[in-house]
């Protein structure tokens, strides 16, 4: 078995990271239309610590919400046991219905990255900014701020469907973002959506080649299909 199978899902995530990660979010958001799935793109407020970070991953959802607790075994052991769980290839997704906090940081980073995590998306606060961004990790999230979880946010699931935005995530579907956004793909059609966008790229570099050969855009839209 390969070491970078993950029991969420049936294929070789390290493959099929590979093949997103020269896949650009716009192309993969097109097929998902196509296949009538319209409403797979997070809030555009979720953005990149830095526009040059990629994500790709299957993933761990995690749900929270907020809590006065200090209580370590409320706020730490939840987070502990959710970031030991994680497989190789999962990208962490968390829906923390709190929006004053930091729900991810460096130590998270670290235990994250060295059980083979490829990245997090937080539709909330990320600290630690610097640490994060030396170890190389992906992280996408809506704000920065210094401020520490207990007292006021806690874990309270995880590896359980999610909402963020109205998007729907299940532990298993299949998370790609980039400098444009963060988008899901759902479990089931992962490999299909993978194909069809592999094309969608294929397609756009010939009507780009025929463009700046003289080819007038309405000609090459015709021809492939696709603009």
């Amino acid at each position: 078995m390969s070491s970078y199978q993950n029991p969420a899902v049936n294929f070789d995530v390290d493959e099929v990271c590979r093949r997103f990660s020269v896949i650009y979010t716009g192309a993969i958001s097109d097929v998902l239309d196509e296949m009538g799935y319209r409403n797979q793109v997070l809030p555009p407020a979720i953005q990149g610590l830095t526009m040059d970070q990629k994500i790709a991953g299957v993933a761990m959802t995690v749900e929270g919400q907020p809590t006065d607790s200090v209580d370590p075994e409320v706020i730490y052991i939840p987070i502990l046991q959710m970031l030991g769980d994680l497989k190789c290839g999962d990208v962490i997704v968390s829906q923390p219905h709190e929006s004053l906090s930091a729900h991810f940081g460096e130590l998270s980073c670290e235990s994250a990255r060295f059980r083979g995590a490829r990245g997090a998306v937080i539709d909330g606060g990320a600290r630690d900014i610097d640490y994060i961004l030396k170890l190389g990790f992906p992280v996408f999230c809506r704000y920065r701020t210094p401020t520490d979880v207990v007292g006021r946010w806690k874990v309270v699931s995880y590896g359980q469907p999610i909402q963020i935005g109205g998007v729907g995530i299940e532990r298993g579907d299949f998370i790609v973002g980039d400098k444009d956004g963060v988008l899901v793909i759902p479990k089931e059609i992962t490999l299909q959506v993978l194909e069809k966008s592999e094309e969608v790229v294929n397609t756009e570099d010939l009507v780009r080649k025929a463009i700046l050969q003289g080819v007038h855009p309405v000609e090459a839209f015709r021809k492939y299909g696709r603009f």
